[in-house]
């Protein structure tokens, strides 16, 4: 099977994780996904796989030499984002993109713009694969689960190439930041890995967010609102006033490159309770904790003005920035360099404003820097991949084991 048919294939399990559900993994579609990928792998002839009842997926590529080489780790993740629907996802095959916009949906005129995307203009001449406007595509990050096990295959394939032992994984609820909470880094023996899980071809990276999770809740006190007169405390009002206080500079459309942020990510509530669900990212760790700081603050200046109990805050520290944790073994980062080169990759070399399941590994003792899975729009209707970048990624994955 080629690395497009793989990937379209993949695309057809539903595997979209939920925050709540309190389930390991979160979802039943992602190890109905993770048990066809053990199916697949046993047909490769991988070795030691092994699939829990969580979800996490292990197989190791035996070393085909008595040369003293690293166990080299590459790691995916099996579920997609439910910012967007991940149910009957229709891919399309754009061949050979001729630069123009893209008509997604004919029935309900959705077109994937080049005025708002003019990135996917890079791609002139290539072949990408789209949505039809109305589901994400799950390249994030089924593109680089396809990558992974195309490369191993290859590999197979391949004996002249001599490799050491390679180790890969596929994690569960990497979308709602628990992908590495049921992870054995001990189990799974690798003295360091990679995350295919970038976007365009070329990223590479080693430094992500620090990040937390907030939840605030605003108790009020419902009255008839005919007599409500020093009475009433409107949950929903206060909460907006809460909410109004940071500075709207300091959010995700307003930030870029190493700039840090607020994101009101939910509100529900009524007159009686309002819950405002946020997220803090900050590549600097002391900024990081001021930024916690000052949502603390906030409830403090509501509590100071409506009583005590008014407002209350629960912070959840998510994962923290890997660079310090990479820095000590910079050359990973320099054999991913060299195979991107060596394939004819150009590196990008970037921060990641967001996180990946390798920011929390490498604390863990694995240190794990995100290299590129291709595509682009993750997260939304308008997704899509170059074949192109999958097959350069996977290129990539098999010139780093060369290397090593």
């Amino acid at each position: 099977m080629n690395i497009t048919d793989r990937f379209l294939h993949y695309v057809s399990f539903l595997t979209t994780s939920d925050e709540n559900t309190g389930m390991n993994p979160s979802t039943p579609g992602q190890l109905v996904f993770a048990q066809a990928l053990k199916e697949e792998l046993e047909n490769l002839g991988l070795q030691d796989i092994s699939l829990d009842d969580n979800g996490y997926l292990m197989a190791t590529l035996p070393a085909n030499t008595q040369e003293h080489k690293p166990t080299i780790g590459f790691i995916a993740h099996l579920d997609t984002s439910p910012d967007a629907s991940g149910k009957h996802i229709k891919p399309r095959i754009v061949a050979n993109y001729d630069g123009k916009d893209i008509l997604l949906n004919e029935e309900k005129q959705i077109w994937l713009e080049t005025e708002k995307y003019p990135e996917i203009k890079q791609y002139e001449g290539q072949d990408i694969i789209v949505t039809d406007g109305t589901t994400l595509l799950g390249a994030d990050d089924k593109a680089g689960v396809a990558e992974i096990i195309s490369a191993v295959e290859y590999l197979l394939a391949h004996p002249e190439i001599k490799h050491g032992k390679i180790r890969i994984g596929f994690t569960p609820d990497e979308e709602i930041g628990q992908g590495a909470d049921n992870f054995d880094v001990q189990k799974f023996g690798a003295d360091f890995a990679y995350t295919m899980d970038g976007g365009q071809i070329g990223e590479l990276e080693f430094e992500n967010f620090n990040a937390a999770a907030a939840k605030i809740t605003i108790n009020g006190l419902n009255v008839h609102p005919g007599y409500a007169y020093h009475k009433m405390r409107n949950s929903m009002r206060i909460a907006y006033q809460l909410a109004v206080m940071i500075p709207r500079w300091e959010t995700p459309e307003h930030t870029q490159g190493y700039e840090g942020f607020y994101h009101l990510t939910g509100m529900q509530g009524d007159v009686e309770k309002t819950v405002l669900s946020y997220i803090i990212r900050d590549f600097d760790r002391a900024r990081f904790e001021s930024r916690k700081k000052e949502l603390q603050h906030l409830v403090n200046k509501v509590n100071a003005e409506y009583g005590e109990g008014t407002a209350e805050i629960e912070l959840r520290d998510q994962y923290y920035n890997m660079r310090e944790k990479i820095e000590p073994v910079m050359h990973i980062i320099d054999l991913a360099e060299r195979a991107m080169r060596e394939v004819g990759v150009e590196p990008k070399v970037s921060p990641i404003r967001g996180g990946t399941d390798g920011a929390r590994l490498s604390f863990e003792g694995l240190p794990c820097p995100n290299i590129f899975a291709g595509g682009h729009n993750f997260h939304g209707r308008f997704e899509y991949v170059p074949i192109q970048s999958m097959e350069k990624a996977m290129q990539v994955i098999i010139k780093i084991v060369e290397l090593a």
